[in-house]
């Protein structure tokens, strides 16, 4: 596979050229958010690693500038800032997957197969195209979702959370299960990503309705069902 990796510790680079060059991969590196970004628009790759902390433009402003050319290559963002409130910052800019410095060399290989992986799903036969629960609906092929007929804005993890969800409708998902489906790979366990997350699509799907979907098991996890009960 093609990589591109954009990081200016020389010693990282180092690293990562090494392992991944050996697993039979071609490396591409650039060592700032700008020239990264060129690199990113005008060649085609397989999935992109990039650092948060940059020079000339931050790791974030590559990201949106990335989404915003409609690019859909995978983008795995690995830093040393590993809050909560980084790893969403991270995910809303557009990033597929977040993992935290120091990293394992397995778990990135590991995480580079499950991304690109994702990528070449083949699509699923059309009646599986639109998943449903009430006035809800997803659509899997065009990216829109809308309630009452209403266009919903989200961001790409928030679909994809959604969509797993809306796949489950009526069973209770743990926080664990929710992770390794929706991100593939689990985070630390002591952020609570998840429930960021769960928020931000209460906010959007069950704001403006009497009847909601998005629900708390307490002690469990989640669950999507209808009911005119307010959301815990």
């Amino acid at each position: 596979m093609k990589l591109l990796l954009i990081e200016d510790e020389p010693s990282v680079i180092s690293l990562i050229q090494r392992s991944l060059s050996a697993a039979g991969h071609e490396i591409t590196v650039a060592m700032d958010g700008k020239s990264g970004l060129e690199m990113a628009l005008q060649h085609q790759f397989d999935l992109i690693i990039l650092d948060l902390m940059l020079p000339v433009m931050n790791g974030m402003e590559v990201c949106r500038n990335i989404r915003n050319s409609n690019s859909s290559t995978p983008v795995l963002m690995l830093t040393a800032l590993g809050t909560t409130e980084n790893i969403v910052s991270g995910l809303d800019a557009g990033a597929d997957d977040y993992m935290t410095k120091p990293f394992k060399l397995a778990e990135l290989e590991a995480r580079i197969r499950t991304l690109t992986r994702r990528g070449k799903e083949p699509e699923k036969e059309k009646s599986t195209d639109l998943l449903k629960m009430g006035d809800l609906v997803l659509d899997k092929i065009t990216k829109t979702i809308t309630r009452n007929n209403q266009p919903i804005t989200v961001t790409a993890t928030e679909f994809r959370l959604l969509e797993y969800l809306l796949s489950n409708q009526n069973r209770v998902l743990n926080r664990m299960e929710i992770l390794e489906n929706v991100w593939d790979i689990n985070f630390n366990l002591g952020t609570n990503v998840v429930d960021v997350y769960i928020n931000y699509l209460r906010k959007k799907i069950d704001k403006n309705s009497s009847v909601k979907l998005i629900h708390t098991v307490f002690g469990m996890g989640y669950v999507m069902r209808q009911t005119y009960e307010d959301p815990k």
